[in-house]
C-alpha cells in the first residue's frame, strides 16, 4: 500500500511540448523573424520614388538652374497659366518687364513631391495671338512643384491643385 500512495501523491510530469514554457520562449523568436520578413516584403513592394535616377548630374547643373532662375528676375518674366481641368489643356501667356523674344516652345514641368506617376512634364508651343498652349496627360490632385521655363530662364513655385489660373513669378528659394 505505500507504493500506491506514493504514486498518488507524486505529482504528474508532463512532456516538454504540453507545457506553457517552451512555446512561450519559440514563440518570441519566431514572431521577430515573422515580422522582420513582412517588414522586408513590404519594403520591396513598396519602393520610395523620391531620388531621381540622375540625381548626381542634377547636383552638378545646380548652378546653370540657378542662373536660369536670375535671368527670369533680371528681365522680370512672369506668366498667367490658366488649366482646363476638364479638357486639360492649358494656357500660358508671358509678360516681361524687358523686351524678350518669344521662344518658339516652353516646358511646363509639374513634379509631385511623392508620387512619380502624378508627375508631368508638358510641351507649350507658342500660337500666333501670343499665348502658348498644351495638353496635360492626367488632372492634377494635390500638392506639385511647378517649373516654367526654356534653356535660358525659368520660373519656379509650389501650389496646391485643382486650380484654374496661376501666376507664376520669380521667387527666392
Amino acid at each position: 500500500m505505500t507504493q500506491h500512495a506514493d504514486q498518488a501523491t507524486a505529482p504528474s510530469v508532463k512532456p516538454w511540448y504540453r507545457q506553457f514554457w517552451p512555446w512561450f520562449l519559440i514563440a518570441l523568436p519566431a514572431i521577430s523573424v515573422v515580422a522582420g520578413l513582412s517588414t522586408l516584403a513590404i519594403a520591396i513592394l513598396n519602393q520610395d520614388s523620391l531620388v531621381r535616377d540622375d540625381w548626381y548630374k542634377d547636383g552638378k547643373a545646380i548652378n546653370q538652374s540657378l542662373a536660369r532662375d536670375d535671368t527670369a528676375a533680371s528681365l522680370g518674366i512672369s506668366a498667367e497659366l490658366q488649366l482646363d481641368s476638364v479638357t486639360g489643356e492649358i494656357s500660358v501667356m508671358l509678360a516681361s518687364q524687358k523686351s524678350i523674344t518669344a521662344p518658339e516652345t516652353l516646358t511646363l514641368t509639374l513634379s509631385h513631391p511623392t508620387l512619380a506617376t502624378q508627375d508631368q512634364s508638358v510641351v507649350l508651343t507658342h500660337r500666333a495671338d501670343g499665348h502658348y498652349q498644351g495638353i496635360l496627360t492626367h488632372g492634377l490632385q494635390g500638392r506639385h512643384y511647378i517649373e516654367l521655363g526654356n534653356a535660358e530662364w525659368r520660373l519656379r513655385s509650389t501650389r496646391d491643385f485643382p486650380l484654374d489660373k496661376l501666376t507664376l513669378v520669380h521667387e527666392q528659394h
